[in-house]
């Protein structure tokens, strides 16, 4: 958790050629690479006071995800974009904007009411949304984007905040299922990074059942009466894992074509250089059409990204 210096870091944590050498170790061919320094989700920027400057930061830094890291190794590298999130027009051009450049997503808080924007019930984002949906860039809610801390003690390890981050997935999910937002934008396609699949087939069966019993009374009218959640939830999310045995037990609760295999590297929870012996040991038992989905074709097909070798 201390800053280190360039020479105490792996190469490949900031070089990306030497990076790929790291991915090749592997067998690993493509990556999408979240941004550190700004917040997975850009946020760092989104707290600053001069907002002209931070403006400046999220051009500068998506210019330099697809113009020099991506360009690197177009083939291979995934672009997500960060956006000014304090400016919900400015959000609108910067989708626009590096759409155009080539952007592959967005990666974007995954509950950003924690970060006193506004919520998913607000219909604040629906511009922004919009534009993603017109862009064809699906959104990517990384573990953590919106700040929000596990409730655990004050003393508890990095350990112990990292065993929960799956389930900090879950009150995005609730809200964002039971908002009007999923229904306004019916192409939208969201990724929860780093979050693991296993507790999504519970989640699936609590908000049904909880939908069942509010749908007619509800004091708002946020919950839509026709639309059961789990189907909205299959239609717009997909899950990431790392390593998840229980959730590819799920498999077919969760939908083979709504998971997708990551890796994590270069933290220090990575299981690099072993994410690929790992990930064939959980998946041994899993049929080889399904296994071809999981760890390369919804991915694939979620970021439009069909480029192939060059050499």
């Amino acid at each position: 958790m201390d800053p280190p210096r360039y020479d105490d870091m792996r190469r490949g944590a900031y070089d990306p050629i030497a990076r790929l050498d790291d991915m090749d170790l592997e067998g690993v061919w493509a990556s999408a690479c979240f941004p550190s320094y700004p917040g997975f989700a850009g946020a760092r920027f989104s707290r600053a006071n001069d907002k002209d400057l931070a403006l400046e930061c999220v051009r500068a830094y998506n210019d330099y995800v697809i113009e020099e890291w991506c360009a690197a190794a177009p083939e291979r590298y995934i672009s997500l974009v960060i956006l000014p999130m304090w400016d919900r027009e400015a959000c609108v051009e910067e989708i626009e904007r590096t759409a155009a450049m080539g952007a592959n997503g967005i990666t974007f808080p995954d509950n950003p009411a924690h970060l006193g924007l506004p919520s998913w019930y607000s219909g604040e984002w629906d511009d922004t949304l919009s534009a993603a949906e017109e862009a064809d860039l699906p959104l990517n809610m990384h573990f953590g984007t919106s700040g929000f801390a596990p409730p655990l003690a004050k003393e508890r390890p990095q350990a112990a905040a990292t065993a929960c981050m799956g389930f900090l997935m879950y009150p995005s999910l609730v809200d964002l299922t039971y908002s009007p937002t999923l229904p306004r934008h019916p192409r939208l396609k969201i990724a929860y990074s780093e979050g693991g699949i296993g507790w999504i087939p519970y989640a699936l069966e609590k908000l049904d059942t909880t939908w069942e019993t509010w749908r007619h009374y509800q004091v708002t009218p946020t919950i839509d009466a026709e639309i059961r959640p789990s189907d909205l939830v299959r239609k717009h999310l997909w899950g990431c894992f790392i390593s998840d045995a229980h959730g590819l037990n799920s498999r077919d609760v969760i939908g083979v074509d709504r998971i997708m295999w990551e890796a994590d590297y270069p933290h220090a929870d990575s299981l690099w250089p072993n994410s690929r012996k790992v990930a064939a040991e959980q998946l041994a038992d899993v049929p080889n059409d399904e296994v071809r989905r999981i760890v390369e074709l919804n991915a694939r097909e979620f970021f439009d990204f069909h480029t192939q070798p060059t050499a």
